[in-house]
């Protein structure tokens, strides 16, 4: 199967699940009490969705590695935010554990995809630049 949008990357499918989970999430009453936490939770997550889809448009492999580093950051950002919400009591248990894992599944699939960009970026020969200089 051809990638042709970025709507068609698993890893872009499951970051727009995570951000759905995050949204309901923060709509809660918990949420209300610290909205800044609220609107942390949401921008880390809308990150994670968006750096994916602004990679599958850039053509070199260290760009597209740059933006999906970033976007596993992101990922890493809603965990941690996901600990305090729950240690305030902003969702259950249940709900915690749930967000966490979808944040793992896009986690793993960024991971996938940063390792073969790096596989590809070794592989390339370095552009011959002619006759080296001599240093001193």
């Amino acid at each position: 199967m051809s990638i042709e949008r970025f709507e068609d990357l698993k890893s872009w499918q499951e970051a727009r699940k995570l951000v759905r989970m995050v949204f309901q999430l923060t709509g809660g009453d918990g949420f209300r009490r610290n909205r800044s936490l609220g609107w942390q939770l949401e921008e880390a997550a809308v990150s994670s969705m968006g750096n994916v889809a602004e990679a599958h448009g850039r053509y070199s492999f260290e760009d597209k590695r740059r933006l999906l580093d970033i976007a596993l950051g992101s990922c890493r950002e809603v965990q941690s935010h996901l600990y305090v919400a729950l240690d305030q009591s902003f969702m259950t248990q249940q709900e915690f554990e749930a967000a966490y894992r979808q944040a793992d599944v896009v986690s793993q699939l960024l991971n996938g995809s940063i390792n073969n960009l790096d596989r590809q970026i070794a592989r390339r020969t370095p552009e011959k630049s002619g006759p080296r200089r001599k240093t001193r």
